[in-house]
């Protein structure tokens, strides 16, 4: 007998009051536009939620543009200094969407306000700053959780149900590339902070391959060590003020081999530097019983590839269409075969931390704590160290 296919959300009840938490976001630029969005839409599209999300203000050096922000987005209030903005008593969640460098002591002091803490990816610049920001925040006791979005894309979500239901028996191999094309010479781009070590930690290695770090331990487990390549193909780069010429001191590009603690092997590469290519993520893994692959652009499709399948004369990769109500987080949507986005992930990322907070639920394991992010952050500088040292690192957190 088939599954249901979808359900009919018009017939969903709550069942009682939904509890409301005020947000505080920090950061109003591509990060605060996406979870801005993704608040906005939880009331009603995850339904009934495990809370409503309250917009209560927004921050930003830029007064006349987080200003705006707060009238685009809907947040009733905005500041310029996020001091301020956590002595705000209406505030329970804190999101911090700004780039690393401005991570730590405003994740930190929201916390000591009591405020649960959801911060962007990378965590930090190092694994020592990432490790502040766990160890100060885990003596809070408020929820915590690192943006590392593609866990809660419904594709990604059931190659790991696969994984861990055993259906692929061992596992060989994790291949991961993330590409894209957007710093290439013939942009013509300045320094910007994602070319500058000192407020992004690192270039691309941090920008990219902390979601593929963080994808090989949440699909397929610890890594036990790494070996890497890195190159910075443009080093100098005009200031964006037009002042002159300034080094470029952060990776364009970063290809690892790694080996997990289980046996597996795998490859992670990422690169801002691949022509043609905009947001091309892609994740295979190879094990004794069949193989899947996932394409980001493609993000609601998986490949699926059985060894045993028969006939042989049409045995193949099968691309399976994620939009079935039995497939995660896709009731919350639409009839299957309608598709879902980048931005759902976002939508069911803050769903799950919201029902954390609400129903006092671990983050871990399908969300990424602060330990994950500090973890990532852990392997990414082994990543650099084995690139400098031409040899295989050890991870030790």
């Amino acid at each position: 007998m088939a599954k249901e296919a979808f359900t009919a959300q018009a017939s969903v009840q709550a069942a009682g009051e939904i509890p409301h938490i005020g947000v505080g976001m920090l950061g109003y630029a591509f990060m605060g536009k996406a979870h801005s969005n993704a608040f906005k839409k939880i009331p009603y599209l995850i339904y009934p939620p495990p809370a409503i999300p309250d917009l209560v203000a927004i921050c930003g050096r830029n007064e006349q543009a987080t200003a705006e922000a707060a009238r685009r987005y809907g947040y009733a209030t905005y500041y310029t200094d996020w001091r301020e903005m956590i002595k705000d008593k209406r505030i329970q969640l804190f999101d911090n969407g700004t780039p690393p460098n401005a991570h730590a002591d405003p994740c930190i002091a929201a916390a000591k306000e009591g405020m649960h803490i959801l911060c962007e990816k990378p965590l930090a610049r190092n694994g020592d700053e990432a490790r502040r920001i766990r160890d100060e925040v885990a003596k809070t006791g408020v929820k915590h959780m690192v943006g590392f979005n593609y866990r809660f894309v419904p594709a990604i979500r059931q190659m790991r149900d696969l994984i861990r239901s055993g259906a692929l028996g061992r596992i060989y191999h994790y291949r991961a590339i993330y590409l894209q094309e957007w710093v290439m010479p013939h942009y013509n781009l300045p320094k910007i902070w994602r070319l500058d070590k000192e407020i992004a930690g690192n270039g691309v290695l941090g920008c990219l391959g902390s979601h593929i770090i963080d994808l090989g331990r949440f699909l397929i487990g610890e890594i036990k060590s790494v070996g890497a390549i890195t190159r910075t193909f443009v080093t100098e780069r005009p200031l964006p003020d037009g002042s002159g010429m300034a080094k470029v001191d952060v990776d364009d590009a970063f290809a690892s081999i790694v080996e997990f603690e289980n046996g597996a092997i795998g490859t992670i590469e990422a690169t801002r530097f691949g022509a043609g290519r905009k947001n091309h993520q892609v994740i295979e893994i190879n094990g004794e019983k069949g193989s899947v692959r996932f394409e980001l652009e493609r993000l609601n499709e998986l490949q699926v590839f059985w060894v045993d399948e028969e006939p042989k004369e049409t045995q193949g990769f099968h691309n399976v269409l994620v939009t079935e109500a039995y497939h995660p987080w896709i009731s919350n949507w639409w009839p299957h075969g309608h598709i879902i986005g980048w931005e759902h992930t976002f939508v069911h990322e803050i769903t799950h931390l919201l029902d954390c907070i609400v129903n006092n639920k671990d983050v871990a394991p399908d969300g990424a704590t602060l330990e994950d992010g500090y973890r990532a952050c852990v392997i990414g500088d082994a990543v650099r160290k084995a690139a400098g040292a031409h040899r295989m690192i050890d991870i030790e957190y």
